[in-house]
């Protein structure tokens, strides 16, 4: 009967559609296996960071780097760096940043340390909670007294979070932006980064330092083995309709 296409026209239609889907599930069988491999590689970065960053943190402390060595100071090379800085505190330019840490809700203290070539450093003191946020009542560690601080280099941390933005004009803080804080509280030649005091105790106990959190999600392999799970199922599917079309094909 005029129009109606012949077994053969049929059968190769229908082997034409197979080809493009078969075509396509290859492609998407490819993709997978080029995210697992991928998610390996990004474990092998991970855990060598995490390892580079361990060694960071309990090495012996060295100076922290100075002016002329600011320019190569960088997050992959530095961050975490056991290091040590000595000047005086320059309690009264202090600035309060918000922070949820191990002790409760409360402050980050961030003061500049004045240095004796004329630059500064700005330090997390430490944390206080939100009934010591007003200098006077920790009065014992405001003594601008020359002092020495040990901990680790921190790479500064601009603009805000991700939730919360800096609003320097009315003193909330959410992040420790180096730079907009020296800005707000009058600080020149300040260092690119800051310094997270170790736990020496202050004196009065506030600030409490000591409380960096080195944590880095490290769910590399379960992505890895979901790509290639997702590959191993998508290639037993293409496994199946091949050998049914095979099977149809032949009957």
């Amino acid at each position: 009967m005029a129009g109606i296409p012949s077994k053969k026209a049929q059968r190769q239609h229908t082997a034409a559609k197979l080809a493009v889907v078969c075509g396509l599930m290859v492609a998407m069988i490819a993709v997978l296996v080029s995210l697992g491999v991928w998610q390996v590689e990004r474990l092998s970065w991970k855990e060598d960071l995490i390892a580079r960053v361990d060694q960071r943190v309990h090495a012996e402390p060295v100076r922290a780097p100075a002016r002329p060595a600011w320019g190569q100071v960088s997050r992959a090379k530095d961050e975490y760096r056991h290091v040590t800085a000595e000047g005086i505190l320059q309690n009264d330019k202090e600035t309060l940043i918000y922070a949820s840490t191990t002790l409760g809700p409360g402050y980050w203290v961030m003061a500049p340390l004045y240095l004796s070539d004329g630059t500064s450093i700005l330090i997390n003191r430490g944390f206080v909670p939100a009934d010591k946020r007003d200098p006077s009542t920790r009065s014992e560690g405001q003594k601008p007294t020359p002092v020495k601080i040990t901990g680790l280099l921190r790479i500064t941390e601009p603009k805000g979070t991700l939730l919360k933005s800096n609003d320097p004009a009315n003193e909330r803080w959410y992040s420790r932006d180096v730079a907009a804080i020296s800005e707000r509280r009058n600080v020149a030649d300040v260092a690119p980064y800051f310094i997270d005091a170790d736990a020496a105790p202050n004196p009065g106990g506030l600030p409490v330092g000591g409380l960096t959190q080195i944590v880095f999600p490290n769910n590399h392999l379960v992505y890895a083995l979901t790509w290639f799970v997702l590959a191993i199922m998508a290639a037993g599917l293409l496994a199946f309709v091949a050998r049914s079309e095979l099977r149809a094909h032949r009957a």
